[in-house]
């Protein structure tokens, strides 16, 4: 968590401090940086036990060749919880179902193959090895699964507040004190949770595949009403709910089993 927050916001407020865009130098490289600090750390974290020879946690969950089912399968249905709330905020005289924005969305990010990638890197790839494969498990060493989720979200959130100083950031034009703000904060809850019940069932893989589809399906329709942000917090909580309480992790402890072998474990 120290080595999270402590890349994560000091490259974050010295973006602050450089002014300008999200979007452009100078500003843009330390808030890229900024991004990674849950990367960082699980590597840290990794190295300092691989060098110790300490065995991996008990509730690690390594990458199996069934992941390679779990991990699109979780992605349609993590994807499916934006749609199916955002047609429900508009049968709740919400904003309109509309992907008008979707193609200028890629257009400025150079096209659909780098705008897949962007949204791969930052976010999914460069927080999910840290948040679920490496603080949940150890989490879990002395708290159920809900607790964890509720626990983690709140630090999720907590961690994602120097971007909405940021200019050009997503958080940023939502408004720290404005109703999607406060809601995207909260949705950091739900989000722990469907992303620790990916990371049960496949690993962190299955984590990165969730934390993608949610967020790429939310900016291809543009997501910003409160009404279609509350909807998506109560569909995941839901989603969430049955599957921590229904689902059990697939993979045995892995306490007795020596670093050296074990491969793939964040």
């Amino acid at each position: 968590m120290v080595i999270a927050f402590g890349v994560s916001w000091a490259s974050w407020f010295t973006a602050v401090g450089l002014g300008g865009s999200a979007t452009q130098a100078p500003t843009v490289l330390p808030y890229l940086f900024g991004a990674f600090g849950p990367l960082i750390g699980a590597l840290v974290i990794r190295v300092r036990r691989g060098r110790r020879g300490e065995p991996a946690p008990e509730h690690v969950v390594r990458f199996r060749r069934t992941t390679l089912f779990w991990a699109p399968l979780l992605l349609a249905l993590a994807s499916a919880t934006v749609l199916s709330a955002a047609l429900l905020a508009h049968a709740a005289s919400g904003p309109a179902l509309s992907w008008d924005d979707a193609k200028e969305v890629m257009q400025d990010a150079g096209g659909p193959a780098a705008f897949l990638v962007s949204m791969v890197i930052s976010g999914p790839l460069s927080e999910e090895p840290g948040w679920r494969g490496t603080a949940y498990p150890r989490m879990r060493a002395s708290m159920g699964r809900f607790r964890v989720g509720l626990v983690l979200g709140v630090i999720w959130a907590v961690w994602h507040l120097p971007l909405f100083f940021i200019d050009g950031t997503v958080q940023n034009e939502l408004g720290l004190k404005s109703p999607s703000g406060v809601l995207f904060a909260v949705s950091a809850i739900p989000m722990a949770m469907l992303t620790a019940c990916a990371y049960e069932r496949a690993g962190v893989v299955a984590s990165i595949a969730v934390h993608f589809a949610v967020n790429t399906t939310m900016v291809l329709l543009d997501v910003k009403a409160p009404v279609t942000q509350a909807m998506i917090i109560g569909v995941q909580a839901i989603l969430a709910t049955l599957l921590l309480t229904t689902n059990r992790p697939t993979n045995k402890p892995a306490t007795l089993i020596p670093t050296l072998t074990d491969h793939g474990a964040h």
